[in-house]
């Protein structure tokens, strides 16, 4: 047995902690971990806010679509897509002067750097799972933290060229959150393709989302609701925090490309 495959293969999303705080040997290893993550150019275009003010927390919980399990969480990061450092090392390095000299334009950030950063923000994040997980930590990532771009921004001082991509909460579990069942994935047959994107048809969604249709859940609270496709796009897609969070990332890259 492989324990690190068996333990990608258990992890499951933590949402309710045991009052117990994260000490400070076991962050420092999650820590150590996260900052080896896989990152384009050894540039490591990303930085991470760790909330410790509970004040802090407690507007989280508001600003996130309104999720109290956060104010409760011992640990909790937030991972910041992060070019600021790089371009003001560039100014720092006379990079300004070098261009001017040479009559070319001095480049900025622009949407391509944004991806990239997000990038390596998110597998930095992602390591940080999976150390936390081998330590005996759970954890949960937080979209939400896309959303409120203008709050945010004003919240934790952010300049131009960085955005807040993720938010993990980091604890112990209680004990219904680990006997809690794993949900399930989708088939791979529909997730890896080769060679070619494979568009699915009809037929291909039924037989994909069959399992989710017969589990769907029930009640007044579903409306006039049909099928599965129809209760996410109403309880996801088109819900309140979903809209705002396009609202604020459009918001994001406009101030992040046109100052």
């Amino acid at each position: 047995m492989n324990p690190t495959y068996d333990l990608l293969l258990s992890r499951k999303s933590v949402r309710a902690f045991e009052n117990r705080e994260v000490e400070e040997k076991i962050r420092s290893k999650i820590l150590e971990a996260t900052l080896r993550a896989p990152t384009a150019g050894n540039m490591m275009l990303y930085s991470i806010l760790e909330i410790t003010d509970q004040s802090i927390k407690d507007k989280l919980v508001k600003t996130c679509d309104n999720q109290p399990f956060i104010a409760h969480a011992p640990m909790v990061w937030i991972f910041l897509a992060d070019y600021q450092r790089w371009y003001d090392y560039y100014i720092y390095s006379g990079v300004d002067s070098l261009c001017a000299e040479r009559e070319i334009e001095m480049r900025k950030p622009e949407e391509g750097d944004l991806f990239l950063a997000c990038c390596d923000a998110l597998i930095a994040a992602q390591n940080a799972v999976i150390a936390a997980e081998s330590l005996g930590l759970g954890s949960c990532f937080i979209g939400d933290i896309m959303e409120n771009y203008e709050i945010h921004k004003e919240m934790f001082d952010l300049p131009q060229y960085v955005f807040p991509i993720a938010m993990l909460v980091f604890g112990y579990a209680t004990q219904q959150q680990k006997d809690r069942e794993m949900t399930t994935r989708f088939d791979k047959k529909y997730i890896l393709f080769e060679n070619k994107y494979n568009h699915l048809g009809d037929r291909e969604l039924a037989k994909m989302f069959a399992e989710r249709e017969k589990n769907m859940p029930q009640g007044k609270s579903m409306g006039d609701v049909t099928n599965f496709g129809q209760f996410m796009f109403l309880r996801k897609f088109s819900s309140e925090f979903s809209v705002e969070m396009s609202r604020s990332v459009r918001e994001m890259v406009k101030a992040w490309v046109e100052g």
